[in-house]
């Protein structure tokens, strides 16, 4: 009787043994995965996410007038796999350990993340355009001095193209042109 007491006095002064949830915090594992959050800053909204959400949680439509687009996660239909964040080429999907997910039924269709993401106009032409996010830019060009990130980032494909083409013309013209080769063993057409 005296090893229960002893056992019995221990727990009591120890306190409880369980997470304190949801009176107090309560540990995360490492690799949790809780909500699908995303950043319209990064967003160029080129779909990746939408089309490899395999539970059609994704939604990107184009506004009306072609102002910009609207991006949509239906919190309640995603099944957390992460896909979306592992092909977002813009790293602009993430997955929040934000596991306080518990709702009413008539909640579950207001559980939806939404962001709309205009168009900006183009530095050169004025044509409406996807921008890409500074640090997207400056990986892309780090490698190329000639060409500022901030600027190009900016334009559309069009206006990006002729720009790194005047930027390097001499690399171009360098390029020593093939006149195509003659084949000698081309079958005569028959008469």
């Amino acid at each position: 009787m005296s090893s229960f007491l002893k056992i019995l006095l221990k727990n009591v002064l120890g306190g409880p043994s369980t997470d304190p949830f949801p009176f107090g915090p309560t540990f995360e594992p490492k690799r949790l995965r809780g909500r699908v959050v995303v950043d319209p800053d990064k967003c160029m909204g080129c779909g990746m996410c939408k089309n490899s959400c395999v539970a059609g949680a994704i939604d990107i439509t184009k506004d009306a007038g072609s102002k910009g687009w609207t991006i949509t996660v239906w919190q309640d239909s995603c099944c957390l796999c992460a896909s979306c964040r592992t092909y977002c080429p813009m790293k602009a999907v993430d997955i929040v350990p934000d596991w306080h997910s518990a709702h009413f039924e008539e909640d579950k269709y207001s559980r939806i993340e939404q962001h709309t993401i205009e168009y900006q106009p183009c530095a050169v032409c004025g044509k409406p355009v996807r921008v890409l996010s500074l640090a997207k830019a400056q990986e892309l060009y780090r490698n190329d001095p000639a060409v500022d990130p901030e600027l190009v980032r900016r334009m559309c494909r069009s206006c990006r193209q002729i720009k790194d083409a005047e930027a390097h013309v001499e690399i171009l013209e360098a390029i020593p042109r093939k006149a195509p080769k003659q084949d000698a063993a081309a079958p005569e057409a028959k008469a």
